[in-house]
């Protein structure tokens, strides 16, 4: 069930009523959002909905066992291996099975082997890679005795499984949502105006930048670059860059807003990453969600800033390595994580590390082209289907003698408008929404659905996935 859809609307609907009929019936309220968010998941395959259940399973379970006085520190340290392993595995199964088998039976072939080992049609679950790292994050706060486990099946099923952000994120720590599902949500704290903008702006950036770029655009070029010259391939790539921040904050925009509306808050899962200054800045303003799971549960216990310079570059780039890897089964995603980690070595090495005010302006705003540009230079490689589509890509921009095809008043204001909006002040969105939440409610009700009668209006026919399902 895709967000910007009459059936999601519906089902939305149908979910804020009763979910806040129920508000004083909470154990009723919370395993009808339970009920609700299952039904969500098995709106694309039934079955997965099992995976979801073994998943808030084995969390559950071991949540309960670490945080029990009576285990031991041996048995606690087994029990978090086996709940990690349980998670990994899942994931790894569904999600690389068949990027292992292809990637050992190239090799097999080359070393003079002639023997294909099998494969299995392996359908990938829709957002297996957030649930997971949630679950992950519940039994590791709780071993690491940051939070205490839940008592309640119910509690830990609905955090992991909340419909808003199940299939493409933002990753809610267990310590930001259980307090809230424990909680009785009050109906006069609805955060109605916020949840309303957000949704109404994520389905903007989705429906009429996102998609509009990826099918007057970015899609054609990456088809078949050779068709093109360097400026199209050039405009096509900054395209590209608008186009997935774009496409993945507005799931993130209209998951928070969701959320807000069903009374539980979700921290920014983006801020405004275009306008950073290093590649450090930008993984802190980008996917924050997962940019701050990964140095939590992956960079820190690799031993993070502890150590010699040596061992903390090998840290950081393994991290981006790995944070590669669970975008996606393919060599270009490798590739595109080493990139991302080589930079933030050479970041590192240079003393280049962040954002300094002191500096002119016309400095930073040199910092920021080559952030851009180099995040637009790896994004080749994330976009494209294989390797070699990449490599063409690059090769392609020697077509000096290409006509410009996408230098239209149209894809320029596409991609350079959301561009600059990238230089607002942080809190513009919040301004808006303090003079509006004052303006009667019919007022606000109106706009609304005018604004997404218009959006679905001017939109481009048919309704295009989520970049980040697929991962």
């Amino acid at each position: 069930m895709l967000f910007p859809t009459l059936d999601f609307g519906v089902f939305f609907l149908v979910v804020f009523a009763v979910s806040w009929a129920l508000y004083r019936q909470l154990d009723l309220r919370k395993a009808f959002l339970v009920g609700a968010s299952y039904f969500f998941y098995g709106y694309w395959d039934w079955r997965f909905c099992f995976l979801l259940l073994g998943s808030s399973l084995i969390n559950y379970l071991a949540g309960r066992i670490l945080d029990h006085p009576r285990t031991s520190p041996g048995l606690r340290r087994w029990v978090l291996r086996g709940a990690i392993v349980a998670n990994l595995g899942s994931l790894g199964f569904f999600k690389y099975y068949e990027f292992f088998i292809a990637s050992l039976n190239d090799l097999m072939w080359d070393l003079g082997l002639e023997r294909e080992l099998p494969f299995l049609e392996v359908i990938l679950p829709v957002g297996i890679s957030f649930f997971t790292f949630q679950g992950i994050s519940y039994v590791v706060d709780v071993y690491r005795r940051d939070i205490a486990a839940s008592r309640s099946l119910l509690d830990v099923m609905l955090y992991i499984s909340f419909f808003p952000q199940l299939v493409a994120g933002p990753i809610v720590r267990a310590q930001t949502l259980l307090p809230q599902i424990e909680a009785r949500p009050d109906p006069n704290r609805i955060l109605a105006t916020y949840g309303v903008m957000l949704v109404v702006l994520g389905l903007f950036k989705k429906m009429i930048v996102a998609n509009y770029l990826a099918t007057e655009m970015v899609d054609m070029a990456f088809f078949d670059p050779a068709l093109y010259g360097p400026v199209d391939l050039t405009l096509a790539i900054w395209g590209y860059a608008i186009q997935i921040y774009c496409d993945f904050s507005a799931y993130s925009d209209i998951a928070i807003g969701v959320a807000a509306l069903l009374g539980y808050r979700f921290q920014k899962n983006f801020n405004q990453p275009y306008r950073a200054e290093s590649i450090r800045e930008l993984w802190r303003r980008w996917h924050i969600s997962l940019s701050t799971w990964l140095r939590d549960y992956l960079y820190i216990p690799l031993g993070g800033d502890r150590g010699p310079p040596w061992r903390v570059r090998l840290n950081m780039f393994l991290t981006m390595l790995l944070g590669g890897i669970w975008h996606g089964a393919a060599w270009t995603f490798v590739f595109w994580g080493a990139l991302h980690g080589a930079a933030l070595v050479l970041e590192r090495w240079l003393g280049l590390v962040g954002k300094d005010g002191t500096r002119p302006v016309w400095r930073r705003a040199v910092a920021v082209a080559l952030t851009f540009n180099f995040t637009c230079l790896a994004y080749i490689f994330f976009r494209a289907e294989t390797f070699e589509g990449a490599v063409l890509y690059l090769v392609s921009f020697a077509n000096l003698d290409a006509p410009v095809e996408f230098a239209t008043p149209f894809l320029i204001a596409l991609v350079f408008i959301p561009f600059a909006a990238q230089f607002l002040p942080e809190d513009t969105l919040e301004r808006c929404e303090a003079r509006i939440r004052h303006w009667p409610l019919a007022v606000r009700g109106a706009l609304a659905g005018f604004a997404v009668a218009a959006i679905d209006a001017f939109g481009p026919e048919g309704i295009a996935p989520f970049i980040y399902f697929q991962f």
